[in-house]
């Protein structure tokens, strides 16, 4: 067994490495940028070494670097995780020349399945339901148009080296086929170093069934059930779930025997994922292979109870699986929700900045209910433009697939996470949403469910009451602490304040003879002003609230809904009602960056004429381009940012006239 494994990685997935290495009693290193160097992995390794500056190209990405890295600590093996050099057959080569083992599969098969254009083929090869398209490199966008032409729209046009939904466009016209050619060129080229990209037949109304597989260096392979993704945006993965809602035993069975078919076929020796898009109707076609561990590993752990990482890390070392197909059950149903730092409410822009708060729900295993956390962040920590926006990964298991998400929905209620934007009120939403709870699910959920955006979930009358209670007893809660600060609060306990008026939503609540029945509303957490998270008991029902102050009230936010509750005694609200609404400063002549980024472009001139719709600027962040649009027919009055340039969130790029 190895001594010393030094991960290749960085965030959450290089720290879930280390958890399992020293479960093992297995030294690790961490390898660190810049911009890394107070990060969580780095504290956690037993030693750290210093790679180079935050560009992933000057740091993470480089062989010889990590090839250096190891001979200076003396580790005898490297986990890549997933993303930056994952799936680089050179990568692989490199370690192996140099005395390293590399814990993922072998060159050969690396090169064979990491290439999706060469898998496409060998999936054919070995018999596996494949997608029409063009699986040869495509030279322009004029031979991109052809080809979606006889492939017929709508099409994919997806990078050969790419994931994680990076380098990835879907087409509906000749217009569309031209503006993703070159974006998802650009794209693959910046996070792959590799800009070849291929086109095939986009499936309407698909779903995202993937099969994990785990393979020795001795032939044996065996495959772990289905996860399905269906839950994406921007072909990005946000919701997981193993088992899936849609397949049934015999469909599971001819899935995992053809991924199993083409592990084999490729001689596959380590944990890997056959992805394959499903029809309604449960048929399926193969859609690439992805030769690493995947972001949402962990909800294939919690159905199985077996560590990947741990047989990645065996089946590195020489050694045969000890678990044979027979044995693998699926135990139970898990949901994984990915905390991303990014504003649902702007289009899921990304978001950067110090985490001021982080407190996510505690760990546990408790009555059947287990909630897992993976993380790479921590409070005080901050999250830059460079790398992937995700923060954690949430997953809650339980014994049917109801009880798995209404813990998730629990669990997103007391993520609480402080000075920057984040995804939990969008995540919580999809956990309230009826079409995901009855599992009718496709890739287009999200833009179908949400077609104008999330702007948080509706309010109802019901959760309005509740939520109104609360803000009584937190108000009640606080003004009892005041007064036993200035000693006013002497003899027997004071009453209930008399008269509470709230304003929640712009409606007025006279909420005071409901939350002075004591047994009506009981704090289970013994709530304590500043503390984050409420949980309380209203109507006989369990609630956790997030808490944060605002003038005269608290900003709550339960089940994806975010609302300021505004608490005052009768004559309080009387001169409120009084008061004028601020008139917000107007932007409309003006474009504004809306996340911090990197400018990749600027599309216009001044003077010039620019139609709606029309392409203004291209701004990067965590490795993603975003066109930024004109909203009307302008005139460019002055420009005031260049290509290069790095802004921050609401910096003006450009004046209109």
């Amino acid at each position: 067994m190895f001594k010393k494994i030094l991960i290749a990685n960085r965030g959450e997935i290089a720290c879930r490495i280390i958890k399992t290495a020293r479960r093992m009693g297995i030294a690790t290193v961490a390898v660190y940028s810049d911009a890394d160097a107070r990060a969580l992995h780095v504290e956690m390794a037993d030693e750290r070494v210093h790679i180079g500056p935050p560009p992933a190209a000057q740091s993470y990405l480089l062989i010889d670097k990590i090839v250096a890295a190891c001979r200076q600590t003396g580790a005898d093996a490297v986990h890549p995780g997933y993303g930056f050099l994952s799936e680089r057959s050179a990568f692989a080569t490199a370690l192996a020349a140099a005395g390293i083992a590399f814990i993922g599969p072998n060159p050969a098969a690396i090169e064979a399945m990491g290439d999706k254009i060469e898998s496409k083929k060998r999936a054919a090869a070995a018999k596996v339901s494949t997608v029409p398209g063009y699986l040869g490199v495509i030279a322009d966008a004029d031979e991109a148009v052809k080809i979606a032409g006889e492939v017929g729209y709508p099409v994919i046009i997806k990078a050969s080296a790419g994931g994680g939904g990076k380098g990835m466009r879907i087409a509906h016209s000749e217009a569309e086929v031209r503006d993703g050619f070159a974006r998802a060129r650009s794209e693959a080229k910046s996070s792959f170093g590799d800009d070849r990209v291929f086109i095939e037949k986009f499936i309407v109304n698909p779903r995202h069934v993937e099969i994990q597989v785990l393979g020795d260096k001795h032939g044996h392979v065996i495959h772990l059930g289905e996860r399905e993704c269906s839950i994406q945006r921007r072909n990005q993965k946000v919701v997981e779930e193993a088992p899936s809602p849609l397949l049934d035993e015999k469909t599971r069975k001819a899935m995992g025997e053809q991924a199993v078919a083409l592990a084999r076929a490729v001689g596959y020796d380590s944990a890997g994922t056959v992805e394959f898009v499903a029809g309604q109707d449960r048929s399926f076609f193969f859609l690439e292979m992805n030769t690493r561990l995947q972001v949402e590993h962990p909800v294939t752990e919690l159905v199985t109870g077996i560590d990947l990482v741990e047989q990645m890390i065996r089946v590195a070392a020489g050694e045969k699986l000890a678990i044979r197909q027979a044995e693998v059950k699926l135990k139970g149903w898990a949901v994984e929700a990915r905390i991303y730092a990014e504003d649902p409410n702007r289009n899921f822009l990304p978001s950067t900045g110090r985490l001021v708060k982080y407190r996510p729900p505690a760990e546990q295993s408790d009555n059947g209910i287990t909630v897992r956390n993976d993380t790479g962040v921590f409070e005080g920590g901050e999250i830059s433009i460079w790398y992937d926006p995700m923060i954690a990964k949430l997953c809650t298991h339980a014994a049917t697939r109801a009880e798995a998400i209404a813990a998730m929905a629990a669990a997103l209620d007391g993520f609480y996470i402080d000075g920057i934007r984040h995804n939990v009120p969008f995540l919580s939403a999809i956990m309230q949403n009826p079409r995901w709870i009855s599992g009718k699910l496709s890739t287009g959920f999200i833009a179908e469910e949400f077609p104008q955006g999330f702007h948080g979930n509706p309010l109802t009358p019901a959760l309005s009451a509740t939520l109104c209670k609360v803000a009584v007893v937190l108000d009640h809660i606080e003004n009892r602490r005041k007064r036993r600060i200035s000693i006013q609060m002497t003899g027997s306990p004071v009453k209930f304040a008399s008269e509470r008026t709230v304003r929640l939503a712009e409606e007025w609540h006279e909420a005071a003879a409901a939350a002075m029945e004591t047994d009506y509303i009981a704090d289970l957490s013994g709530w304590h002003p500043g503390q984050p998270v409420f949980r309380g008991e209203v109507g006989g029902q369990d609630i956790v609230v997030q808490v944060r102050r605002i003038a005269n009230g608290y900003r709550l936010s339960h089940r994806g809904v975010v609302v300021d509750a505004h608490v005052y005694t009768r004559r309080e609200a009387e001169l409120a009602r009084l008061m004028l609404a601020k008139k917000l400063a107007d932007t409309s002549k003006k474009l504004l960056c809306p996340m911090p980024g990197l400018v990749i472009s600027i599309a216009v001139s001044e003077g010039q004429e620019v139609k709606a719709g029309e392409a203004l600027a291209i701004v990067e962040a965590m490795k993603m381009e975003n066109i930024l649009r004109a909203e009307r027919d302008v005139t460019v009055k002055k420009i005031n940012a260049k290509k290069g340039d790095s802004l921050a969130v609401d910096q003006v790029i450009m004046e209109f006239a």
